[in-house]
Protein backbone atom coordinates (compact mmCIF):
# COMPACT_ATOMS: atom_id res chain seq x y z
CA UNK A 1 0.00 0.00 0.00
CA UNK A 2 1.44 3.42 -0.72
CA UNK A 3 2.01 5.56 2.55
CA UNK A 4 2.15 8.99 2.67
CA UNK A 5 3.79 10.62 5.44
CA UNK A 6 3.20 13.89 6.99
CA UNK A 7 6.36 15.60 8.76
CA UNK A 8 5.72 18.49 10.41
CA UNK A 9 7.59 19.48 13.63
CA UNK A 10 4.49 22.32 13.66
CA UNK A 11 1.64 20.56 13.09
CA UNK A 12 -1.41 21.05 10.71
CA UNK A 13 -4.25 22.26 12.60
CA UNK A 14 -6.59 19.07 13.48
CA UNK A 15 -9.24 20.20 10.83
CA UNK A 16 -6.62 20.29 7.95
CA UNK A 17 -4.79 16.78 9.09
CA UNK A 18 -8.71 15.40 9.27
CA UNK A 19 -9.12 16.47 5.81
CA UNK A 20 -5.44 14.91 4.52
CA UNK A 21 -6.47 12.11 6.31
CA UNK A 22 -10.14 11.69 4.62
CA UNK A 23 -8.02 12.52 1.04
CA UNK A 24 -5.05 10.05 1.79
CA UNK A 25 -7.24 6.98 2.81
CA UNK A 26 -9.90 7.41 0.25
CA UNK A 27 -7.54 6.92 -2.56
CA UNK A 28 -6.54 3.60 -0.68
CA UNK A 29 -3.31 5.00 1.06
CA UNK A 30 -1.93 4.82 4.19
CA UNK A 31 -1.25 8.13 6.41
CA UNK A 32 1.21 8.38 8.27
CA UNK A 33 2.00 10.82 11.12
CA UNK A 34 5.15 12.56 12.28
CA UNK A 35 4.11 15.89 14.32
CA UNK A 36 6.14 17.80 16.99
CA UNK A 37 9.16 15.87 16.53
CA UNK A 38 12.27 17.29 17.73
CA UNK A 39 15.08 15.30 15.89
CA UNK A 40 16.42 15.05 12.28
CA UNK A 41 16.89 10.89 13.11
CA UNK A 42 12.89 11.11 14.19
CA UNK A 43 12.29 12.11 10.17
CA UNK A 44 14.83 9.93 8.78
CA UNK A 45 13.48 6.57 10.52
CA UNK A 46 10.21 7.25 9.43
CA UNK A 47 10.61 8.60 5.72
CA UNK A 48 12.74 5.74 5.25
CA UNK A 49 9.44 3.40 3.64
CA UNK A 50 7.18 6.35 3.05
CA UNK A 51 6.30 6.92 -1.02
CA UNK A 52 5.03 10.23 -0.22
CA UNK A 53 6.40 12.98 2.22
CA UNK A 54 4.11 16.52 2.93
CA UNK A 55 6.11 19.44 5.05
CA UNK A 56 5.46 21.99 6.16
CA UNK A 57 8.56 24.52 6.95
CA UNK A 58 10.61 21.29 8.48
CA UNK A 59 14.10 20.56 6.07
CA UNK A 60 13.78 17.97 3.53
CA UNK A 61 17.69 17.94 3.24
CA UNK A 62 19.43 15.22 1.82
CA UNK A 63 20.51 13.45 4.71
CA UNK A 64 16.82 12.89 5.21
CA UNK A 65 15.99 12.33 1.16
CA UNK A 66 19.10 9.47 0.87
CA UNK A 67 17.45 7.66 4.21
CA UNK A 68 13.93 7.51 1.97
CA UNK A 69 14.06 4.37 0.33
CA UNK A 70 11.09 4.24 -1.75
CA UNK A 71 9.90 8.36 -1.75
CA UNK A 72 8.67 9.08 -5.41
CA UNK A 73 7.15 12.85 -4.30
CA UNK A 74 7.91 15.48 -1.43
CA UNK A 75 5.20 18.25 -1.20
CA UNK A 76 5.95 21.32 0.89
CA UNK A 77 2.56 22.54 2.14
CA UNK A 78 3.21 26.35 0.95
CA UNK A 79 4.55 28.32 -1.76
CA UNK A 80 8.32 29.33 -0.64
CA UNK A 81 10.42 26.32 -0.97
CA UNK A 82 13.81 26.87 0.03
CA UNK A 83 13.37 24.07 2.31
CA UNK A 84 13.75 21.14 0.23
CA UNK A 85 16.97 19.95 -1.12
CA UNK A 86 16.11 20.39 -4.74
CA UNK A 87 19.23 18.46 -6.24
CA UNK A 88 18.93 15.85 -4.02
CA UNK A 89 15.14 15.04 -4.95
CA UNK A 90 16.31 14.92 -8.50
CA UNK A 91 19.16 12.51 -8.05
CA UNK A 92 17.03 10.48 -6.72
CA UNK A 93 14.67 10.58 -9.14
CA UNK A 94 11.87 12.12 -6.57
CA UNK A 95 9.42 14.77 -8.08
CA UNK A 96 9.24 17.87 -5.50
CA UNK A 97 6.25 20.12 -5.47
CA UNK A 98 4.89 23.06 -3.56
CA UNK A 99 1.05 24.49 -3.32
CA UNK A 100 1.41 28.05 -5.00
CA UNK A 101 -1.25 30.16 -4.07
CA UNK A 102 -2.58 28.14 -1.10
CA UNK A 103 -1.46 31.18 1.72
CA UNK A 104 -1.47 34.05 -0.66
CA UNK A 105 -4.22 35.73 1.12
CA UNK A 106 -3.11 35.14 4.91
CA UNK A 107 0.39 36.46 3.74
CA UNK A 108 -0.99 39.62 1.82
CA UNK A 109 -3.41 39.85 5.04
CA UNK A 110 -0.15 39.97 7.10
CA UNK A 111 1.22 42.98 5.20
CA UNK A 112 -1.58 45.54 6.16
CA UNK A 113 -1.70 44.32 9.48
CA UNK A 114 1.87 45.08 10.17
CA UNK A 115 1.80 48.41 8.17
CA UNK A 116 -1.58 50.01 9.67
CA UNK A 117 0.11 48.27 13.23
CA UNK A 118 3.16 50.53 12.14
CA UNK A 119 1.56 53.79 10.95
CA UNK A 120 -0.68 54.03 13.82
CA UNK A 121 2.19 53.95 16.16
CA UNK A 122 2.16 50.18 17.66
CA UNK A 123 -1.62 51.61 18.81
CA UNK A 124 0.06 53.76 21.43
CA UNK A 125 -2.36 56.70 21.18
CA UNK A 126 -0.32 58.83 19.57
CA UNK A 127 -0.79 60.44 16.34
CA UNK A 128 -0.08 58.15 13.12
CA UNK A 129 -0.68 58.51 9.27
CA UNK A 130 -3.02 56.62 7.25
CA UNK A 131 -2.79 54.75 3.68
CA UNK A 132 -5.05 55.91 1.68
CA UNK A 133 -3.19 58.18 -1.21
CA UNK A 134 0.34 57.00 -0.35
CA UNK A 135 2.09 55.27 -3.10
CA UNK A 136 2.69 50.87 -2.69
CA UNK A 137 4.95 49.25 -4.92
CA UNK A 138 4.80 45.65 -5.19
CA UNK A 139 8.25 44.01 -5.56
CA UNK A 140 7.12 40.27 -7.52
CA UNK A 141 3.45 40.22 -8.76
CA UNK A 142 2.45 36.82 -8.26
CA UNK A 143 -0.31 35.21 -6.48
CA UNK A 144 0.56 37.17 -3.02
CA UNK A 145 1.36 40.17 -4.85
CA UNK A 146 -2.00 40.34 -6.75
CA UNK A 147 -3.62 40.35 -3.41
CA UNK A 148 -1.55 42.78 -2.24
CA UNK A 149 -2.63 44.87 -4.24
CA UNK A 150 -6.38 44.15 -5.13
CA UNK A 151 -6.23 44.77 -1.01
CA UNK A 152 -4.44 48.04 -1.62
CA UNK A 153 -7.10 49.15 -3.63
CA UNK A 154 -9.90 49.18 -1.20
CA UNK A 155 -7.47 51.08 1.17
CA UNK A 156 -6.99 53.95 -1.77
CA UNK A 157 -3.55 53.54 -2.10
CA UNK A 158 -1.65 54.34 -5.89
CA UNK A 159 -0.54 50.75 -6.54
CA UNK A 160 2.43 49.72 -8.58
CA UNK A 161 4.32 46.61 -9.32
CA UNK A 162 7.54 45.02 -10.62
CA UNK A 163 7.67 41.86 -12.19
CA UNK A 164 10.07 40.45 -15.03
CA UNK A 165 8.12 37.46 -15.41
CA UNK A 166 4.23 38.39 -15.77
CA UNK A 167 3.21 40.40 -18.79
CA UNK A 168 2.26 44.06 -17.94
CA UNK A 169 -1.03 44.03 -19.41
CA UNK A 170 -2.13 41.46 -16.98
CA UNK A 171 -0.80 43.63 -13.70
CA UNK A 172 -2.71 47.03 -15.75
CA UNK A 173 -5.55 44.88 -16.20
CA UNK A 174 -6.11 44.67 -12.36
CA UNK A 175 -6.16 48.72 -12.12
CA UNK A 176 -2.12 48.35 -10.92
CA UNK A 177 0.66 50.82 -12.46
CA UNK A 178 3.42 48.14 -13.96
CA UNK A 179 6.77 49.36 -13.85
CA UNK A 180 9.60 48.49 -16.37
CA UNK A 181 12.44 48.60 -13.75
CA UNK A 182 12.85 47.57 -9.74
CA UNK A 183 14.76 50.61 -9.77
CA UNK A 184 11.94 52.80 -11.06
CA UNK A 185 9.40 50.84 -8.39
CA UNK A 186 11.79 52.17 -5.58
CA UNK A 187 12.43 55.38 -6.33
CA UNK A 188 8.66 55.84 -6.86
CA UNK A 189 7.43 54.57 -3.82
CA UNK A 190 7.16 55.24 -0.16
CA UNK A 191 5.85 52.02 0.48
CA UNK A 192 7.27 48.82 -0.89
CA UNK A 193 5.94 44.92 -0.42
CA UNK A 194 8.48 42.65 -1.15
CA UNK A 195 7.24 39.27 -2.56
CA UNK A 196 10.36 37.00 -4.34
CA UNK A 197 11.81 34.18 -3.59
CA UNK A 198 15.26 33.36 -1.85
CA UNK A 199 17.72 32.09 -4.58
CA UNK A 200 20.64 32.67 -6.27
CA UNK A 201 19.82 35.31 -7.97
CA UNK A 202 17.50 37.15 -5.17
CA UNK A 203 19.69 36.90 -2.07
CA UNK A 204 21.06 40.27 -0.70
CA UNK A 205 19.55 41.87 -3.70
CA UNK A 206 17.32 44.22 -1.51
CA UNK A 207 20.32 46.93 -1.02
CA UNK A 208 21.66 49.79 0.18
CA UNK A 209 21.79 51.04 -3.28
CA UNK A 210 18.14 49.99 -3.74
CA UNK A 211 16.58 50.73 -0.74
CA UNK A 212 18.65 54.67 -0.39
CA UNK A 213 16.09 55.56 -3.57
CA UNK A 214 13.17 55.06 -1.76
CA UNK A 215 11.54 58.92 -0.76
CA UNK A 216 10.96 60.29 2.56
CA UNK A 217 8.93 58.22 4.98
CA UNK A 218 9.92 55.51 3.08
CA UNK A 219 8.58 51.86 4.25
CA UNK A 220 9.85 48.52 3.88
CA UNK A 221 7.81 45.31 4.41
CA UNK A 222 9.29 42.16 3.46
CA UNK A 223 6.97 39.00 3.98
CA UNK A 224 9.24 36.95 1.63
CA UNK A 225 12.45 35.76 2.88
CA UNK A 226 14.97 37.75 5.47
CA UNK A 227 17.97 36.01 3.25
CA UNK A 228 16.63 38.82 0.18
CA UNK A 229 18.26 41.75 2.00
CA UNK A 230 21.61 42.65 2.68
CA UNK A 231 21.25 43.23 6.26
CA UNK A 232 24.79 45.46 6.69
CA UNK A 233 23.31 47.98 3.93
CA UNK A 234 19.76 48.45 5.05
CA UNK A 235 21.34 48.77 9.11
CA UNK A 236 23.60 51.66 7.34
CA UNK A 237 20.43 52.79 5.72
CA UNK A 238 18.11 53.12 8.37
CA UNK A 239 21.56 54.73 10.50
CA UNK A 240 21.19 57.45 7.82
CA UNK A 241 17.99 58.10 7.34
CA UNK A 242 15.64 58.26 10.40
CA UNK A 243 12.60 58.13 8.36
CA UNK A 244 13.11 54.65 7.09
CA UNK A 245 11.50 51.82 8.68
CA UNK A 246 11.41 48.13 7.96
CA UNK A 247 8.59 46.04 8.91
CA UNK A 248 9.66 42.19 8.78
CA UNK A 249 7.35 38.83 8.75
CA UNK A 250 10.56 37.20 10.35
CA UNK A 251 13.10 38.59 12.78
CA UNK A 252 16.56 39.62 11.40
CA UNK A 253 19.89 38.04 12.18
CA UNK A 254 20.59 41.52 13.13
CA UNK A 255 17.72 42.06 15.31
CA UNK A 256 19.84 43.40 18.48
CA UNK A 257 20.69 46.14 16.61
CA UNK A 258 17.18 46.95 15.65
CA UNK A 259 16.36 47.25 19.29
CA UNK A 260 19.18 49.28 20.35
CA UNK A 261 19.26 51.67 17.67
CA UNK A 262 15.81 51.80 15.98
CA UNK A 263 12.85 51.81 18.28
CA UNK A 264 9.51 52.43 16.81
CA UNK A 265 10.89 52.29 13.71
CA UNK A 266 10.73 48.54 12.70
CA UNK A 267 8.21 45.55 13.07
CA UNK A 268 9.57 41.90 13.47
CA UNK A 269 6.56 39.04 14.03
CA UNK A 270 8.24 36.45 16.70
CA UNK A 271 7.81 33.58 13.83
CA UNK A 272 7.04 33.45 10.61
CA UNK A 273 3.20 34.46 10.16
CA UNK A 274 2.06 34.75 6.93
CA UNK A 275 0.60 31.67 6.28
CA UNK A 276 -0.59 30.87 10.02
CA UNK A 277 -4.15 31.11 9.35
CA UNK A 278 -6.62 28.24 9.35
CA UNK A 279 -7.53 29.11 6.68
CA UNK A 280 -4.38 28.97 5.07
CA UNK A 281 -3.33 26.16 7.31
CA UNK A 282 -6.94 23.67 5.91
CA UNK A 283 -6.01 25.20 1.87
CA UNK A 284 -2.02 23.73 1.82
CA UNK A 285 -2.47 20.58 3.35
CA UNK A 286 -5.94 19.22 1.58
CA UNK A 287 -3.68 20.39 -1.70
CA UNK A 288 -0.69 18.71 -0.76
CA UNK A 289 -2.69 16.03 -0.70
CA UNK A 290 -4.99 15.99 -3.93
CA UNK A 291 -1.65 16.52 -5.31
CA UNK A 292 0.00 13.45 -4.04
CA UNK A 293 -2.95 11.32 -5.01
CA UNK A 294 -3.26 13.20 -8.77
CA UNK A 295 0.78 12.16 -8.93
CA UNK A 296 0.19 8.84 -7.65
CA UNK A 297 -2.42 7.84 -9.87
CA UNK A 298 -2.66 9.85 -12.88
CA UNK A 299 1.21 11.21 -13.21
CA UNK A 300 0.07 14.68 -12.73
CA UNK A 301 3.08 16.99 -12.35
CA UNK A 302 1.94 20.21 -12.64
CA UNK A 303 3.74 22.27 -9.38
CA UNK A 304 6.85 19.96 -10.24
CA UNK A 305 9.48 22.28 -9.27
CA UNK A 306 12.78 20.15 -10.02
CA UNK A 307 12.21 19.72 -13.72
Amino acid sequence: MTKVLVATEKPFAPVAVDGIRKIIVEAGFELILLENYTTTAEFVAAVKDADAVIVRSDILSKEVIDAAEKLKIAIRAGAGYDNLDLPACTAKGIVAMNTPGQNSNAVAELVYGLLVYHIRKNFSGKSGSELRGKKLGIHAYGAVGRYVGLIAKGFGMDVYAFDPFIPAEKIEADGVHALSSVEELYKSCQIISLHIPANAQTKKSINYELLSTMPKGAILVNTARKEVIEEEGLLKLMAERKDFSYLSDIEPDAKQQFVENFSGRFVFTAKKSGAQTEEANINAGLAAANQIVNFIKNGDKTFQLNK
